[in-house]
């Protein structure tokens, strides 16, 4: 197997797969003459040769393509002049592309997949890759070895519908990025009520621990608690008058308290909903009048 681009993502792939067996005896960089220090402990590891994109033809095996989402096509096209692709099977690891990024290689005759790993690739980290779903979507050959390898790391195949992989990763960008733009605001918010910004984690921590675990073990209905679920509307006013101060929490707050209306069980739901729009509140008032 050759991985093309072995940033946080393909490492992490290439260790999970000598994990189970596969060997990765190529790695493909942009520059050989940038090659950074975790790439060559990577090469290290592996006993892989590392090659410099288009310098020469790729060993005829699978091909891994894990650059960023912006580059997939460009490595794609560069990859399809150098060399016959015909019987062969390239994946690239896009959440929000379909294989058609590959339609340069497909036309040249490789079989194509996108192949996405439901996990988040921070610096410094490898996650093991075993119990973690994968989006798959694209040509029958390559969808079949992917699950292939999917069921040998211990993962789950889901098999995504080309026009919904958009939605997929918005789906994922919900559970990993935008999380972590939520703690972001949290600390905002905690920065502003006195507590430092160090002190956040370890006064956040259990509550966001047991929040996910109720989540996971008991789905969302049961895992929400607080003033919504006891229609508690004097506590979220004043959390609505406490945050004016800090703005964008405040949106955001609304944002989810709205969510909440929506999919959650909320008690006292009209007088809520009146606290969170005051302004469409105010024209129903003004109608009922007339």
């Amino acid at each position: 197997m050759c991985i093309v681009g072995p940033g946080r993502l393909g490492t992490a792939l290439a260790l999970s797969l000598r994990r189970v067996g596969w060997r990765v005896p190529v790695l493909v960089v942009r520059r050989q003459s940038r090659l950074n220090k975790q790439v060559a402990q990577l090469a290290g590891k592996l006993r892989a040769q590392v090659l410099e994109l288009g310098k020469m033809p790729l060993p005829p095996s699978l091909v891994w393509i894990t650059v960023p989402d912006t580059a997939i096509e460009t490595v794609a096209s560069r990859l399809a002049s150098q060399q016959d692709w015909k019987g062969r099977v390239v994946f690239h690891s896009s959440g929000a592309l379909t294989s058609d990024a590959l339609q340069c290689l497909r036309g040249r005759g490789a079989s194509v997949a996108s192949v996405h790993p439901g996990m988040t690739f921070a610096d410094g980290t490898a996650p093991d890759l075993s119990d973690v779903p994968f989006g798959v979507e694209g040509d029958a050959i390559a969808v079949r070895l992917a699950k292939q390898i999917i069921r040998e790391l211990g993962g789950t195949a889901v098999t995504i519908r080309k026009e919904n992989k958009v939605l997929y990763h918005a789906f994922d960008a919900f559970a990993s990025p935008l999380l972590v733009a939520l703690m972001a605001v949290l600390e905002d918010v905690g920065e502003q009520a006195g507590i430092s910004r160090q002190a956040v984690a370890e006064m956040a921590g259990p509550l966001l621990q047991q929040t996910l675990n109720n989540y996971l073990q008991h789905g969302t209905s049961r895992a929400f608690t607080g003033p919504f679920t006891r229609g508690d509307t004097t506590v979220i006013e004043r959390h609505l008058d406490a945050l004016q101060d800090v703005s964008h929490a405040r949106d955001v707050y609304l944002a989810l308290a709205k969510a909440a209306l929506k999919n959650l069980p909320v008690k006292n739901r009209s007088r809520i909903r009146g606290l969170l729009n005051p302004t469409l509140s105010k024209r129903r008032a003004g109608w009922g009048t007339q």
